[in-house]
């Protein structure tokens, strides 16, 4: 099995990669930013850290755009943070357009809004350990309980039309945190630094036949 980390220069590449190394210690797992590569993979991992307009700006300067597309209508396609922010519209992150292939908006957390139940307020960044709750059953989600913590960092969150969550997150309110649609599926927090249940949710990506 050949799977691609897509390298546009924006994301910590080497802890997905090492990751996924780790649950899948038979496949061939290639970091690349060669557009031939990725669309020669048998899966497709679409990470990012930093600001959205820059990533998409770096994206284009690669030529990979293409093979983005292509990977996300064709293979099972897994987006991690800005990775998933990415496959929406539009971001209000200095109003960038995205690659359109999910409906939806990214949005930023507004500040005086994060508050907790007790009316404490919330930071901005996102950062740490949250609950992640189930929207609805899905492969990805196999032997991972409902409610299982994964690690967040991240000012804006996804928006999504109707019908594509996977699940969801509550930080001040509550978001969507993972997307799913036919080979597609995303989410906001980091699995490789998730621990037991990022693992898990990696291991089910490379056993996942959508």
């Amino acid at each position: 099995m050949k799977i691609a980390v897509i390298d546009y220069g924006m994301g910590n590449l080497r802890s997905v990669s090492k990751a996924i190394e780790h649950v899948a210690p038979q496949a061939r797992v290639l970091v690349t930013a060669d557009p031939a590569a990725v669309a020669a993979a048998d899966r497709v991992v679409f990470p990012g850290q930093g600001a959205m307009p820059d990533c998409m700006r770096e994206m284009d300067a690669r030529g990979l755009q293409p093979a983005v597309r292509k990977a996300a209508a064709s293979v099972p396609f897994l987006g991690i943070c800005i990775g998933l922010q990415m496959l929406f519209e539009s971001s209000e992150e200095g109003e960038t357009p995205g690659l359109g292939i999910l409906r939806g908006r990214v949005k930023r957390f507004r500040r005086d809004a994060m508050r907790d139940a007790q009316g404490a307020r919330l930071k901005v960044p996102h950062m740490g350990w949250n609950q992640v709750h189930q929207a609805s059953s899905h492969p990805m989600w196999s032997g991972i309980e409902d409610g299982s913590r994964f690690y967040f960092v991240h000012s804006y969150y996804a928006d999504a039309a109707p019908g594509l969550a996977s699940a969801c997150c509550d930080y001040g309110a509550r978001f969507t945190c993972a997307v799913a649609r036919d080979n597609i599926f995303a989410v906001q927090f980091h699995p490789e630094k998730s621990q037991v249940a990022g693992l898990r949710l990696l291991a089910n990506f490379l056993a996942w036949k959508p």
